[in-house]
């Protein structure tokens, strides 16, 4: 192989990644891949020398080289070397198997076909492209004429032609022959990998947990944007009866829209008290979900949902849209995924688990948590993402 240690080198582009957290699933699942798969591969990660929207760089970084930064090796990089021809160098003198990249709209990506498509003396290996959602409705609506616009232009001058589409299911597969007009044998579907390693808390770590005495405990984590739909589970929360601690964790990225939320939290009945929380580390975010009885998660659509994952390695059972893969909850004991038209049922819902007594929560979490890592850790998940590196390899070494 290509590199001292005899295993393949996934040469893998992200806009954001450790030590940072800010930019949410993309990167949690990306630093999964690499920790269930390392033993493997040879994962060279590069991304931004910053977390997402910050100004300044990271702390105790070191530029113009790899450095160790859990299970693989990572190269930061500095707003001035985000340019195409400083992406070309770096691609070109890193020994690398296969081109993964992270993100359809991310400009490391687009820069990085960009030096495909024009330097055609130049032997790129197999390139992968994971959009990890983004061709949702729910995600794409949202400046919806700027992707327009972007796509249509991408399809036209082919910047990714020749390109393998990794999928997290079924339904993003068919998003992306949709949009992109890619043939389905060029798109490889396979399941995002649970968190391996369940962080411990930092002794320094800052979190509230709800008290026990005031009512049935409901969290939202996620990017507050219009995608996600907290306006939905607040519009949920005005029609319960019972008392309600809603808890809200998640950047703000839209205020506009978080306007809009806080306008309807300021409309909420008095039983319902909601707490806003802000930015949560990634290490975090399973102990979070172990204080709540509740996961409400209206998303408007999840290529995956790996903070539905995340809640239920708690043992936190969740309500759901159904525009995600997690179907068939309630036989699974997981919970219930609902269809957005049916508000009531999620008003029914809540009712009834309110209604529950706390032993009889507290066996539906100790179900949920005896029965979720043998589901999460699905052995046709680390099949499918081996083959994913290993067809591009192969393919290659037989040219």
């Amino acid at each position: 192989m290509l590199n001292s240690t005899d295993k393949p080198v996934i040469l893998t582009f992200i806009g954001n990644y450790l030590p940072g957290y800010k930019s949410g699933g993309i990167q949690r699942v990306t630093i999964n891949t690499v920790d269930h798969l390392c033993a493997e591969f040879d994962f060279r990660i590069v991304t931004r020398d910053r977390d997402l929207g910050d100004d300044k760089p990271y702390p105790d970084i070191q530029y113009d080289c790899w450095q160790t930064v859990g299970n693989a090796k990572v190269y930061y990089l500095p707003p001035q070397a985000t340019t195409v021809n400083a992406l070309f160098k770096l691609i070109a003198g890193t020994p690398h198997d296969v081109l993964f990249l992270n993100s359809f709209f991310e400009p490391l990506t687009v820069k990085a076909l960009f030096n495909r498509k024009i330097r055609r003396n130049f032997s790129f290996k197999p390139v992968i492209v994971s959009p990890w959602g983004e061709f949702a409705w729910a995600s794409l609506s949202q400046k919806y004429p700027k992707k327009y616009v972007f796509i249509k232009m991408a399809r036209f001058f082919g910047l990714y032609d020749n390109v393998t589409w990794r999928a997290s299911s079924e339904i993003e597969e068919a998003e992306i022959i949709k949009e992109m007009h890619a043939k389905p044998e060029t798109i490889h579907i396979t399941g995002d990998f649970p968190i391996k390693n369940i962080p411990d808390i930092p002794p320094d770590a800052k979190f509230n947990p709800p008290p026990d005495d005031q009512g049935l405990k409901i969290v939202f984590l996620s990017r507050i944007s219009r995608e996600k739909n907290l306006d939905y589970a607040l519009k949920v929360l005005g029609r319960i009866e019972t008392n309600v601690i809603f808890d809200i964790y998640g950047p703000a990225e839209n205020v506009p829209y978080w306007n809009e939320c806080q306008k309807l939290i300021s409309r909420l009945p008095a039983n319902v008290k909601v707490n806003y929380f802000g930015r949560v580390e990634a290490n975090l975010v399973v102990h979070i979900f172990s204080h709540y009885d509740l996961f409400l998660f209206p998303t408007g659509g999840e290529a995956y949902g790996h903070v539905i994952a995340e809640c239920l390695t708690a043992g936190t059972p969740v309500l759901l849209s159904t525009d995600t893969p997690w179907r068939n909850l309630k036989a699974d004991g997981f919970g219930w995924d609902i269809d957005l038209s049916r508000r009531g049922i999620f008003v029914e819902i809540i009712e009834s688990l309110a209604a529950l007594a706390p032993e009889e929560r507290s066996q539906m979490r100790a179900a949920i948590k005896a029965k979720i890592g043998g589901y999460l850790l699905d052995p046709a998940v680390n099949t499918s993402n081996r083959e994913l590196f290993l067809k591009q390899i192969r393919g290659n070494e037989d040219l």
